[in-house]
């Protein structure tokens, strides 16, 4: 008898050469079906390639980065394929859920929720590093290298990205972010998600926050690039003219950033950037500099000059 397919088909683009594939599935860890998207670059018809997970922010969908995000061209040129999940369960009408944009659906901050109604649904932490994963590895079985995988995200995806990364030591090769939200403890967004998900006992929410699980980190150099924006009229270690989030004390890169210079970790790369707004025009704009990234230390090398 032959398999059942893990995944329905919704669409099959092609793009830069590789193939871009709308897909959904049942999911065991949200009892929910999910959609994600995948990036297939041409490299794959003839071997396994390495894999960059991609976690979008707050109100996204999978769909967002495929077409804004331009990722697929660097990815194709550098032969790694491009994961874009979702960022919540969906179609549950949980009490609370859809009541504010920055909480519940399209808001899961990738944490597994221990708060009703939330806690048996909102698994996502589960989700993105186990249940997805190993269907994906599995249904593209020779497509796929599950030994080289990194993480990335922007905003609410970048403390994902970096959270996830600090979380589970060895799971990915590199980690990168794009305005991410860093200190979650101290911002309102993170306030909230967190009293949502986690309780108002702040010792689970820190086993979340970026900033206080790198001063733990004690497994070699951190392999992780941070684009920022400047948000002030004068040069200083900030975020982008023009982002009202880094304003409204959003983001906090400078706190997970100081704790880095304290602990005298390796491997931050913390880039500041004048002129641009917290939108998928900043984070396209560096997106070939985050496929590099990745590229580099899955093994890929280093990016051809130009």
């Amino acid at each position: 008898m032959a398999a059942v397919a893990t995944f329905q088909t919704k669409a099959t683009i092609t793009s830069f050469g590789g193939q871009l594939l709308k897909l959904s599935h049942k999911s065991s860890t949200t009892g929910t079906d999910m959609a994600v998207n995948i990036y297939l670059p041409p490299q794959c018809t003839t071997r396994a390639v390495p894999v960059l997970f991609y976690l979008s922010g707050l109100t996204c969908t999978p769909d967002n980065c495929t077409e804004k995000g331009f990722f697929q061209a660097q990815a194709s040129a550098r032969g790694l394929a491009v994961v874009y999940p979702d960022t919540s369960p969906r179609g549950l009408d949980l009490a609370g859920e859809r009541d504010s944009w920055d909480f519940g659906e399209a808001a899961s901050f990738y944490v597994d929720a221990t708060r009703e109604p939330f806690r048996q649904n909102y698994r996502m932490e589960t989700y993105i590093t186990k249940e997805l994963p190993e269907l994906l590895f599995r249904e593209f079985a020779g497509k796929l290298d599950r030994s080289r995988v990194s993480i990335t995200g922007h905003s609410m995806g970048g403390h994902g990205a970096l959270s996830l990364y600090l979380r589970h030591p060895g799971m990915y090769r590199s980690v990168s972010a794009f305005a991410p939200i860093a200190n979650p403890s101290k911002c309102p967004w993170g306030e909230k998600a967190f009293t949502g998900y986690l309780g108002d006992d702040r010792a689970e929410w820190a086993k979340h926050d970026s900033t206080e699980l790198v001063k733990n980190w004690s497994y070699g150099p951190l392999n992780a690039l941070i684009d920022v924006k400047l948000t002030i009229t004068t040069f200083t270690p900030s975020q982008g003219l023009g982002d009202n989030f880094y304003i409204q004390k959003q983001l906090l890169p400078e706190n997970f950033e100081k704790v880095v210079k304290e602990k005298n970790l390796e491997g931050l790369s913390l880039r500041y950037h004048y002129g641009y707004d917290h939108s998928y025009f900043f984070m396209a704009s560096f997106a070939k500099d985050h496929v590099d990234h990745a590229a580099k230390h899955l093994g890929l090398g280093n990016a051809p000059s130009s």
